[in-house]
């Protein structure tokens, strides 16, 4: 792959940005190529999923797809084009959010979005396919959310929950594949489907109504060392098991 090609598929800019910031010398990682003159930017690299190079000092890991994870914290929006509050891509630095793609919006997407004031995982990738496969309630891709209500939960309205419940867009009633009390006030509720807002719909069709929620798993990824805000890239061991 050439040089350039390379940073262009990355998400460092143009192919003639990508070729200034070489010549420029804002590129290291690459010194078995320093020297060579004048097309430094057409020159062939091997490359390997991982490897790692610097752009303006900062380290970059090569990935011919992006897969990765961010733990969302409340009062951002999962959109590019935001309204009243912050993009949630905004936590990831340009790169993921300028790489090339198929599709009319560049950069990674998510799998799935969360509310605005809803905090926890979410995936993201530019990779069509694990997007479609992970989005499908084809799939039965298990999602955790912790709830908090305002209301003491009852176990009638945990049994709702499991049996099924209607929201008014769908005729077909809708059920969690699990349902845990763990508080007076609190219970983790797992989804194999992902519909508009249908954590809170669920609950509101119980009778109850959400004050917090906070998704902690999909499918086997959970948040364990990732802070609020945080992103990271998955380990090939994480997206075997996803795929």
């Amino acid at each position: 792959m050439r040089l350039d090609d390379l940073l262009y598929s990355q998400g460092f800019g143009t192919r003639r940005v990508c070729a200034g910031l070489i010549e420029q010398g804002f590129i290291k990682g690459f010194e078995q190529f320093a020297g060579i003159k004048p097309a430094l930017s057409a020159t062939e690299i091997i490359v390997s999923e991982g490897m790692e190079f610097f752009v303006q000092g900062k380290r970059w890991q090569y990935h011919e797809r992006a897969y990765l994870m961010l733990h969302k914290p409340a009062g951002y929006e999962c959109s590019h084009r935001p309204g009243a509050w912050p993009s949630a891509y905004s936590l990831l630095p340009a790169p993921l959010r300028q790489r090339p793609t198929k599709s009319v919006v560049q950069g990674v997407q998510a799998v799935g979005r969360l509310d605005q004031d809803t905090t926890g995982l979410l995936l993201l990738t530019d990779d069509g396919q694990f997007l479609h496969k992970m989005s499908s309630p084809k799939h039965h891709v298990p999602k955790v959310y912790q709830i908090t209500t305002d209301r003491e939960i009852e176990p009638k309205q945990i049994e709702k929950l499991l049996s099924g419940v209607v929201l008014n867009d769908d005729p077909k009633p809708v059920k969690a594949a699990a349902a845990v009390q763990t508080g007076e006030k609190t219970l983790d509720m797992t989804l194999l489907e992902g519909k508009y807002h249908q954590v809170k719909r669920m609950i509101a069709a119980v009778g109850n109504h959400v004050v917090a929620l906070h998704r902690s798993r999909i499918a086997s990824l959970d948040l364990t060392g990732l802070e609020s805000g945080q992103w990271r890239w998955l380990s090939t061991e994480e997206l075997q098991t996803l795929k």
